[in-house]
């Protein structure tokens, strides 16, 4: 014999036992890309710095293309282009070194609507602003070295090991001392001058940023 209904006739769940079934809302991810110019040093740092901080807010694909400036700026919209629309934002991390062109590359990347975190003269400069202030010309890589491995002892561009461990306490430092130097989008014109403060301030949780 069946069970016959309770006289409320009630069958359903109660609303509290329906609400703890709920999955728990969680805000997406900004999803970013990221191509470095160069193959060790720079996504190296990035990688050591998302680590560091955690931030599952967003979710950042880093891409090397170790070619010049305007390959590097084309491979960012290619990449960007072929996956449809998943990018929020897209970045190149560049140098201006001695490198020809960047003038072109600058221009395609504010056409294509890709962001640009531009060292001046190179990202040795951003990794000495996380141990001191520097405002004073820089020549170039030979001398930024100089500069840093008062810091960062042995340090090279080439190795393939990068202790992101040196540079953890001192990213903060480096952003406020970096916006400093020059106003966005104005770095090739001022040395020394980063914009990786702009792109570490995307990447970093919000209650982290200056």
């Amino acid at each position: 014999m069946a069970r016959q209904p309770k006289p409320d006739g009630r069958r359903t769940p109660r609303r509290e036992s329906t609400l703890r079934r709920r999955p728990a809302y969680r805000e997406p991810c900004v999803p970013i890309l990221v191509v470095c110019g160069a193959k060790n040093t720079e996504p190296a740092y990035l990688k050591g710095l998302l680590a560091s901080v955690d931030n599952r807010a967003v979710s950042v694909t880093i891409k090397i293309c170790a070619q010049d400036p305007v390959s590097v700026v084309r491979d960012a919209v290619t990449k960007r282009d072929m996956a449809d629309g998943h990018y929020q934002q897209a970045w190149c991390v560049l140098d201006v070194d001695d490198f020809d062109h960047l003038d072109e590359a600058l221009r395609l990347a504010a056409d294509e609507d890709v962001e640009v975190a531009l060292s001046n003269p190179c990202f040795e400069l951003w990794l000495l602003l996380h141990f001191r202030d520097h405002r004073a010309n820089i020549t170039g890589y030979g001398q930024a070295k100089q500069h840093l491995t008062s810091h960062h002892p042995n340090y090279s561009k080439v190795a393939r090991d990068f202790d992101f461990g040196r540079y953890r306490a001192g990213w903060q430092a480096a952003v406020e001392r970096a916006r400093k130097l020059a106003r966005p989008g104005e770095e090739a014109k001022m040395n020394p001058s980063t914009g990786m403060w702009r792109l570490v301030q995307e990447v970093v949780p919000e209650d982290q940023r200056s």
